[in-house]
């Protein structure tokens, strides 16, 4: 008797929902009759057929748990008893498919491995079950073909101090979690991308790593608990844009293979690597992980980001002891597992302000998901802003406060249009995590504000200083433009129009300047002028006052005052005074925003908006 698939020594059974096993098996057999079980020695059932030189059995009914030793044998019609055959220390438990490249194989030095459990064991790539010890991922034994091909036509070799991965470490967390033994079906190889898993070829079987994949789930009952996924690294190329319809495709097939829709399903987002070429193809596949979790369900993505390294891009044997925490700890959740706690931390929401006090711009980063509250060692690392595709240094200080991220920026250094990135580049140094050591995921672009806002307007006809008007009650529309001698003006420095230096030396006399604009809306708008000030102020459109502050002081800041227009389309004439505050005054901010275009319109570095054209 010889037993091919479902049932082998030191193995973990996968268990049901009831959680009692029920496995098929599968095997080669030389007498016809009756297949029996007897299970720890006790009594002896019938658990399937042997006819014509094959057997098929159930082995049903063990509860989670073990170790059992099972004896099987053939007991023919005149009950004569043929080729017995024993298996000992199977358990019964969860068992997982571990896919993806290198980092999932395992190049973490070993003298981080985690002390063999002996219930949690491993599917080794020889075909062989035994408890789990790095390297899982034994690939120079592999029995698939497809990993010799990979490498040239024979098996690859791997330094003989490398060898973690996360897998045994999720187990053994898994196992702690849960009480439950755990199984790991080793099916990674490194340098892999989503084309070399592409579940189309999984009719070359073990000639394929998808084939080889399914193989070994088959041979071993049929049944896991979840896939648990680290690969993307090798994807950070031109074909980059393809990553998430070849991820929905394959988790789709596994899905369909596999028999279980709902099958959890928990990646990496994938870390850093200390190498060059172009870092936004790198960041782009990391933005796509992070929000695969939207467009598939029950699939969760573990940020990795803080992670140190063993050599240029492999996570160090220490740090994949906490990832496979983190793994772990996410597919409790996915699986609803008593106390799991939440699911990876989450970007929620980008808010931008302004601090009266001391003329910072700040950045205001939610986030979801956290455990207790954010915290790092050290001062808090791993945020930048980006314009134009370079890191601006105008980003001060980041404070933490419970699920906050709060950057402080100097309002004038800062660039007019930046981004917002986490994890910006190769290999950033990132060190914020939540109480429950879970790492913030890499996002980015992320652009501050909404894009219904247009640029600010720094091209500008200013007048000569004129006369004061106090606070500029009595003030009315210029009609005789010649008299304020209006002269073109570029500040090149903006957003802030800054006028003080020109202005100073008409102090301590209190005086008034105009600005003037011609606008320019290509379509009938509904807007909104957004003025910053810090004196007097007042505003006409097309010779109308729509705006007035009598009491405008300092600081100057963006949208202090916000005014509605209805514009049609066509030119349109703009006119702001600005009183000098008795010389305190320095200058304005002004831009236009749109509130006629539905928010769900606007992407991160795409402009769908029209928005008025000005030009002195």
């Amino acid at each position: 008797m010889k037993i091919i698939s479902g049932l082998f020594e030191n193995m973990v059974v996968q268990r049901s929902r009831q959680n009692l096993s029920r496995v098929r098996f599968t095997g080669e057999c030389g007498h016809d009759g009756t297949l029996l079980a007897c299970v720890n020695n006790g009594s002896t059932e019938k658990v399937g057929i042997c006819k014509s030189g094959l057997l098929h059995g159930v082995l049903a009914g063990l509860k989670t748990g073990g170790p059992y030793k099972i004896e099987l044998f053939i007991k023919n019609r005149h009950g004569k008893i043929f080729e017995k055959i024993k298996f000992r220390n199977v358990l019964v438990g969860d068992v997982w498919i571990l896919g993806g490249q290198s980092n999932m194989e395992g190049m973490g030095h070993l003298k981080y491995a985690s002390k063999p459990q002996g219930k949690v064991r491993a599917f080794y790539m020889d075909d062989r079950w035994d408890i789990a010890k790095d390297p899982i991922h034994n690939i120079t034994k592999a029995v698939d073909q497809v990993h010799s091909d990979l490498s040239g036509g024979k098996p690859p070799a791997r330094a003989l101090h490398t060898g973690v991965g996360p897998g045994v470490a999720f187990g053994q967390e898994m196992l702690r979690s849960t009480g439950i033994p755990q199984g790991l079906i080793s099916c990674a190889h490194g340098g892999t991308s989503m084309t070399h898993w592409d579940p189309a070829l999984k009719s070359k079987g073990g000639k394929s790593l998808y084939g080889a994949m399914l193989r070994r789930f088959h041979k071993n009952g049929g049944r896991v608990a979840g896939v648990v996924w680290y690969q993307g690294c090798s994807d950070a190329s031109r074909e980059h844009i393809h990553y998430t319809h070849r991820m929905i495709l394959m988790i789709n097939a596994m899905r369909s293979d596999f028999g279980d829709h709902r099958l959890p399903v928990t990646i990496v987002q994938i870390a850093g690597a200390c190498t060059s070429g172009s870092s936004k193809l790198w960041n782009n596949i990391q933005e796509q992980q992070r929000i695969l979790s939207e467009k598939i369900g029950n699939f969760a993505v573990v940020p990795a980001i803080d992670l140190s390294f063993d050599d240029t891009v492999h996570i160090s044997g220490f740090d994949q002891n906490r990832l496979g925490k983190r793994l772990a700890q996410a597919m409790c959740v996915l699986r609803h597992e008593k106390n799991a706690g939440l699911p990876p931390i989450e970007l929620h929401s980008i808010t931008e302000g302004f601090e009266k006090k001391t003329g910072e711009r700040t950045v205001s980063i939610k986030f979801r998901n956290v455990m207790g509250h954010l915290q790092s060692f050290g001062k808090p690392c791993g945020f930048s802003v980006v314009d134009a595709n370079k890191v601006s240094p105008c980003l001060f200080r980041t404070d933490l406060e419970k699920d906050r991220a709060i950057l402080r920026l100097p309002f004038q250094l800062t660039p007019w249009s930046p981004s917002i990135h986490y994890g910006y580049g190769f290999a950033p140094y990132c060190n914020i995590t939540d109480s429950g050591d879970r790492s913030l995921p890499v996002f980015g672009p992320a652009t501050i504000g909404r894009k219904y806002f247009g640029d600010f307007i720094v091209d500008w006809l200013v007048s000569r200083a004129m006369p004061s008007a106090g606070n500029l009650n009595n003030l009315i529309y210029p009609k005789n433009k010649n008299s304020a001698r209006f002269r073109p003006r570029f500040f090149s420095a903006g957003p802030f129009c800054d006028l003080h230096l020109d202005l100073f030396k008409c102090w301590p006399k209190d005086f008034l300047v105009y600005f003037a604009n011609r606008v320019f809306c290509s379509e009938p708008m509904k807007l909104e002028l957004c003025l910053g000030y810090d004196g007097p102020v007042k505003a006409w459109i097309d010779g109308e006052q729509v705006f007035h502050d009598p009491k405008g002081t300092n600081p100057a800041y963006p949208d202090k005052g916000t005014i509605p227009w209805e514009a049609r389309k066509g030119n349109h004439e703009l006119i702001i005074a600005l009183g000098a505050n008795n010389g305190k005054a320095w200058g304005i901010f002004a831009r236009f925003r749109r509130r006629d275009v539905s928010s769900n319109l606007f992407k991160p570095g795409v402009d769908y908006c029209i928005l008025p054209v000005c030009q002195s």
